[in-house]
């Protein structure tokens, strides 16, 4: 059974746990690793335009298990995802903790996509993003984004990456650089709440 203790200390070493078909959880540590440097983060002109006509209102932890939930919803050509139920309930407790949380972009009283993931020291763990409106998971990231920097954070872990991620400027390095740069961040003391004092 996934647990929060169990995916603190798969963090804390590299590795993150995708639920198979069948329901039962599997660890992962891919090589090369994504990681989306953050003074390297890269907005597109018309995305930039969408994210100053502030078109979605922007909020942290406002639903936080509702997003995990989204993100694990059906979509088209995604009838499966890896978020199981126990992946839900393991992220929900990491909440409760203060350590994961969702970005998320809200229209007219809807949700309209977002992001979730996990901080801890100065590393974020991005787990899923889902959009039910054309840019609210990348207006979603970079809030995010903005609000690492501000706290200080030396790591976004973006696990794996996508073409959509590479407009941003995610990169890949090989897991022996990952597990370096990842000890010096779980260092660090990085302040998810800076942008709000």
């Amino acid at each position: 059974m996934l647990t929060a203790d169990l995916l603190l200390t798969g963090y804390q070493i590299g590795i993150f746990p995708m639920a198979d078909l069948d329901g039962s959880i599997g660890w992962y540590a891919p090589d090369p690793r994504a990681v989306l440097p953050l003074d390297q983060f890269h907005v597109p002109k018309t995305l930039a335009k969408t994210v100053r006509r502030g078109v979605f209102e922007v909020e942290v932890n406002r639903d936080f298990e509702g997003t995990v939930r989204a993100c694990a919803a059906p979509a088209p050509g995604r009838e499966v995802t890896w978020i199981s139920e126990d992946v839900v309930h393991a992220y929900s407790e990491l909440h409760r903790m203060g350590l994961a949380h969702s970005v998320e972009c809200w229209r007219d009283g809807d949700f309209a996509g977002g992001l979730y993931g996990v901080a801890l020291g100065g590393a974020f763990f991005g787990e899923s993003m889902v959009s039910r409106q054309r840019d609210a998971s990348k207006v979603a990231l970079v809030a995010l984004v903005e609000r690492l920097r501000a706290g200080g954070f030396a790591m976004l872990d973006t696990q794996m990456t996508t073409p959509h991620l590479e407009r941003f400027g995610v990169t890949e390095i090989p897991r022996a650089v990952f597990e370096r740069d990842l000890e010096a961040a779980l260092r660090v003391r990085g302040d998810w709440w800076a942008l709000d004092r």
